[in-house]
């Protein structure tokens, strides 16, 4: 007799939301996560006062309101809307791509001159491919929106984020960029957006209530005697490590942070200000009180906390971050995939398991649609 119908392996959303609906279906699962903490990248710490979010910024967003009324079933979600700024050589900019940021670069003050500034600039850069499809990231940008933001405000930051200049990445990183020509700094377009009132632990907390779990427990380092509990296993980490890279490594960027806390309430005003110039070596600041703290509440909290983010290239042993989706490492997981497809009795899941970025609502998503079948 198995001790467990499941054991899920890795903490984050994935694993955690599989959990919750398999309690909810009589399962008896146990959820086991390397980490000395559960919820994997959403994980928050709590240091003065204040959520931090150990892995970079996680903004809930979404247009699904049955992803929507689920999470906030398991804890309420406030009104954060996301509105970042970006830095370049010490001049601000609203993002997304909007008419504060048109006046801002171009002083333009209305649509038809915004649109004006962009088509012009735009006919420039078709005109120099010269009949053919952009080749890379760099032309595809500038076809799309003209030299003067991909300067400003996209070649130093996919430069930094990526690792390699723009002409050397593909073009299809880059498809669309989106342009309002609207006074509106929202970042996203879906319905939904906020923050789990007190942090994202509430929400793992919540969605793993009465629930068995170990950390600071690697699967690998016991993974017969794990195994062995289980009629089934959940499998959230990286897919090439299931199958002990037999066909070898999948390509990751990661980002390593730079915490810093601060004798002061308001360092930036924000919680995201992108650094778009290359001579900047880091990415962003996040200031986390912004994400939870509004009006007088950001002054009556007398300490901030901000974090500076580098974006790396990946080596084993590092966290992985961010797929590299490119020709070879697609073709790659598909190997991995077609391994995966002949297990009978393991689940592969999330962002590391299925080689595919996702924001945190798709994740969600993607079990609430597998649920019937836990």
């Amino acid at each position: 007799m198995k001790t467990y119908d499941y054991l899920i392996v890795g903490s984050g959303l994935f694993g955690a939301t599989f959990a919750y609906f398999a309690k909810q279906k009589g399962k008896k699962c146990l959820v086991v996560d390397k980490r000395p903490h559960l919820g994997g990248n959403v994980y928050c710490e709590l240091i003065e006062g204040i959520n931090v979010h150990k892995y970079g910024a996680h903004i809930f967003h979404t247009s699904n309101k049955d992803v929507w009324d689920f999470v906030n079933s398991i804890v309420p979600f406030n009104r954060y809307t996301n509105c970042p700024v970006a830095n370049y050589k010490g001049k601000l900019y609203n993002l997304p791509f909007n008419m504060n940021t048109f006046y801002q670069m171009w002083g333009v003050i209305t649509p038809d001159e915004a649109m004006a500034k962009i088509e012009e600039q735009r006919r420039e850069a078709v005109a120099a491919l010269q009949g053919r499809e952009p080749a890379n990231l760099e032309e595809q940008a500038l076809s799309l929106v003209g030299r003067d933001i991909y300067e400003a405000l996209i070649k130093g930051y996919t430069e930094k984020q990526w690792g390699r200049p723009c002409e050397e990445l593909p073009a299809f990183i880059i498809k669309r960029l989106p342009v309002r020509l609207v006074f509106d700094n929202n970042y996203f377009n879906d319905a939904y957006q906020g923050i789990p009132i007190g942090g994202y632990n509430k929400l793992i907390e919540g969605l793993l209530e009465g629930i068995e779990t170990r950390i600071n427990c690697d699967f690998f380092a016991n993974r017969a005697e794990l195994s062995a509990l289980a009629e089934k296993i959940v499998y959230t980490g990286q897919i090439d490590e299931y199958y002990d890279f037999r066909l070898g490594h999948l390509d990751f960027r990661t980002v390593s942070f730079e915490q810093e806390t601060l004798n002061k309430q308001n360092y930036q005003g924000n919680a995201v200000v992108n650094y778009t110039e290359c001579v900047v070596p880091y990415t962003r600041i996040i200031e986390h009180k912004h994400f939870e703290m509004f009006g007088q509440a950001v002054y009556d909290c007398p300490k901030t906390v901000i974090s500076r983010e580098f974006s790396t290239e990946w080596k084993p042993g590092m966290e992985p971050y961010y797929p590299v989706n490119d020709d070879k490492n697609n073709e790659l997981y598909l190997k991995y995939k077609a391994l995966a497809e002949r297990e009978e009795n393991v689940v592969f899941g999330g962002r590391l398991a299925e080689y595919k970025y996702y924001d945190m609502a798709p994740v969600i998503e993607q079990v609430m649609k597998r649920k019937d079948n836990v």
